[in-house]
This record gives C-alpha cells, structure tokens and sequence, in this order.
C-alpha cells in the first residue's frame, strides 16, 4: 500500500524554510509539527491522496474535486502522482513544477513526498476558486 508522506505549504512561511531545500521533510520532522501539518498516510491502491487524508480526519483543502481549479494542488518533492484528466494546470507546472491535483491524484509509487496546500503559490492563485 503506498505510502504518502505530506507536509503543510503554510508550515514552510511560518518556519522560512524554502520549497526547494533538499533536507525539507527531514527539517519538519525535527520541527514538532501536528498531523494536520506533517506526518504521512497510507493510500489505497486507486485511491486518491485527498480521499484519504479525509479518511484519517484531516481537513485539506478542496473545491470542486473534478480537477478544474487549484484548491487542492499540491507539489510532488518525491515518488509520481497519476492524475485523472485534469484541465487547470499548463504541462510546464505538471512536468517541470510537479504540481498535482489531491482530489483526482492517486499515488504511483510505494513511497511519495508531497507539499499539499500549495495553492497559495503565486502561480496558482489566480486558479483558486
């Protein structure tokens, strides 16, 4: 069963951390953050990443869950997300960004890094709804 570890967007304003820093994950799992804001889930397989952090309570950001805004972007740090069709986001931000839809995104490797709540990024702004 896959395994998604997540990491909260608004954690990386609030400590200056950077969202290319390499040492990323491993500077939030010395931080003492809640679950809310770091820790990892267990997905099934077909599942997607949103569903099951809803599963285990938590409260991420959403809007249509169709894959047509950027509410629940995400960039992927390590592993792949396969995504359903999808039709807000450029290739650029998908292939060299990493960005991905929690809502239709499923993972496709046993081990995934994700930044979820990233649609605070300038560049995805402009598609929240």
């Amino acid at each position: 069963m896959p395994t998604v570890e997540y990491l909260n967007y608004e954690v990386l304003d609030d400590q200056g951390w950077d969202m290319d820093d390499d040492d990323l994950f491993d500077k939030a799992a010395d931080a003492g953050l809640d679950a809310e804001d770091f820790g990892s889930l267990e997905v099934n397989e077909g599942e997607y990443i949103l569903e099951a952090a809803e599963a285990q309570g938590y409260d991420w950001p959403f809007s249509c869950r169709a894959g047509a805004c950027a509410n629940c972007a995400s960039i992927i740090k390590e592993g792949e997300i396969e995504m359903d069709m999808q039709q807000i986001l450029s290739d650029e931000e998908v292939d060299e960004k990493g960005v991905r839809l929690t809502c239709i995104g499923s993972p496709a490797a046993e081990n995934v890094r994700i930044v979820y709540n990233a649609k605070h990024l300038d560049y995805l702004q402009n598609r929240v709804i």
